[in-house]
């Protein structure tokens, strides 16, 4: 019998229906808000311009959604020139719709007991996975990831590991401001969260091919 062909999951190449890259975007944007909720419970940072937004709004008289917008203002700019005008403005939209669900979610959910280490892993298990949705839908949340995957894009660097470069370089920037067990708790979480990027997001892994599979 003549061997089978199975065709892989195309990404790059596959166009996505408007209807999927909507559901996408929301499953996207509720899945990071719900991870950066709870690092926001235990007074946990991360990386990129969501740690920027946690760190400062424990000074600032703004909420994190507030900030975290304003902050991507100029990745977005960044994004419309050099990503095209699609690209930024469901960045913009995604951006806008984590700072609205994550400034609301206390409206809704309350838990009375956390351990930070906790947090730390499933905040950053969470923000992995809701961004790895939107970079396969060709969107971002703005800020760095704009910068990271635009580097992908045209340098074929990981998007995962540039990532954790910047996240590590901002945590430890904030070793003056923050305890160090809420630091060490803080870099398990940008680890765990940039993990699932490296593993999962990487440059030619969902280009076409045909594959042979014995009959």
């Amino acid at each position: 019998m003549a061997p089978l062909y199975i065709r892989s999951v195309v990404l790059s190449g596959y166009h996505h229906s408007l209807k999927e890259n909507i559901i996408a975007i929301l499953t996207g944007t509720f899945i990071v808000a719900q991870g950066v909720f709870f690092l926001q419970q235990a007074d946990l940072l991360t990386g990129g311009t969501t740690g920027l937004a946690l760190l400062v709004s424990q000074f600032v008289d703004l909420s994190f959604g507030q900030l975290y917008f304003m902050m991507n203002c100029p990745f977005y700019l960044m994004a419309w020139f050099r990503m095209g005008k699609s690209f930024a403005i469901t960045s913009v939209i995604s951006g806008g719709l984590v700072s609205i669900i994550t400034d609301n979610l206390h409206h809704v959910l309350e838990i009375s007991r956390l351990e930070p280490l906790y947090c730390a892993l499933i905040g950053g298990l969470l923000m992995g996975l809701g961004m790895l949705i939107l970079f396969r839908h060709k969107t971002s949340l703005g800020g760095f990831n704009v910068l990271v995957l635009f580097l992908q894009e045209k340098m074929g660097w990981s998007a995962g590991k540039l990532q954790m470069g910047i996240d590590i370089t901002i945590l430890v920037a904030s070793f003056f401001l923050v305890s160090p067990m809420v630091l060490l708790f803080s870099v398990i979480g940008a680890f765990m969260l940039n993990l699932v990027l490296a593993m999962n997001h990487k440059p030619g892994r969902y280009s076409g091919e045909l594959k042979p599979q014995a009959s």
